[in-house]
């Protein structure tokens, strides 16, 4: 671990933090005069763009770590990060207030808009900064890339791939009126209950590949990104509320039996739902 330029780092990490930081306030300022705090989940993929591109340009202003791997992983990063942000953008058009924010406000005491910034965007911004130490720590590791890196490539690929095909899929579905009150049980989504969740488990799970493509202690530092998001995606806010969520949907019951909770595999026999 001693090749490895903590000063550096930590300088890096500073200025990360700072803009996960700035993304959240200026997306909380822009909450506050729409009256609408579901635009938090549009600054997620951007807070993790932005962290991307303040520690490619901090890195490389320093002249740490190897060229080709932090622009791998910052490239990386903000393809996914822009690609989840315009998804989620479109998806909350003209609609308002997220039942989950309407929840979470309802128990303020006090200033609601002051509610939100501590328990919504800057818990956010903390967990950008912290889930995106393997693209801060990528950028600093010595050395040219390898297999490590390439590997990570294709498991991030994978991921994207997941998460682009099935948010495209469920668009496409509920865009038809025929479909109202029916669960989505086709593509992607008769393989695994939620591919945009395991598709956002490969995507961390690739870049913390190209953080140890960095050395061992870039893969230190990294390994609790990947951690943070398993659990986040199955047992926190993502599988377990929502599928808590759909458990009274007519033929939910039925899809659940026949179709893999998490880690894709083939739907078991059982009539549509």
């Amino acid at each position: 671990m001693n090749g490895f330029p903590w000063g550096a780092f930590a300088v890096g990490a500073g200025w990360a933090a700072a803009a996960a930081l700035a993304v959240m306030l200026a997306t909380f300022a822009v909450a506050v005069r729409k009256g609408v705090h579901r635009v938090v989940d549009v600054a997620w993929g951007l807070g993790f763009a932005a962290v991307a591109v303040v520690t490619w340009a901090v890195a490389a202003a320093a002249g740490e770590g190897d060229a080709g791997r932090r622009t791998l992983v910052a490239a990386l990063t903000v393809v996914w990060g822009l690609r989840l942000a315009a998804h989620i953008a479109r998806r909350g058009r003209g609609h308002g207030e997220d039942p989950r924010y309407d929840a979470m406000l309802a128990k303020a005491r006090g200033n609601r808009n002051l509610y939100a910034l501590r328990m919504v965007y800057l818990l956010q911004g903390a967990l950008v900064w912290l889930v995106a130490l393997p693209v801060q720590a990528a950028a600093y590791g010595p050395g040219p890339l390898s297999g490590p890196a390439w590997a990570g490539v294709v498991v991030w690929a994978v991921g994207l791939a997941f998460e682009a095909v099935g948010d495209a899929q469920l668009t496409r579905f509920k865009a038809d009126p025929g479909n109202r009150g029916r669960i989505m049980d086709r593509g992607l989504w008769s393989w695994t209950r939620h591919p945009n969740y395991f598709g956002d488990f490969c995507v961390w799970w690739g870049l913390f590949l190209v953080a140890c493509d960095a050395g061992l202690a870039a893969a230190a530092v990294s390994v609790v990104s990947p951690l943070v998001m398993t659990y986040l995606l199955i047992g926190g806010s993502g599988k377990r509320l929502l599928e808590r969520h759909m458990a009274d949907r007519p033929g939910w019951a039925e899809y659940a039996a026949r179709t893999s909770g998490f880690f894709p595999r083939p739907p078991r026999r059982s009539g549509p739902a």
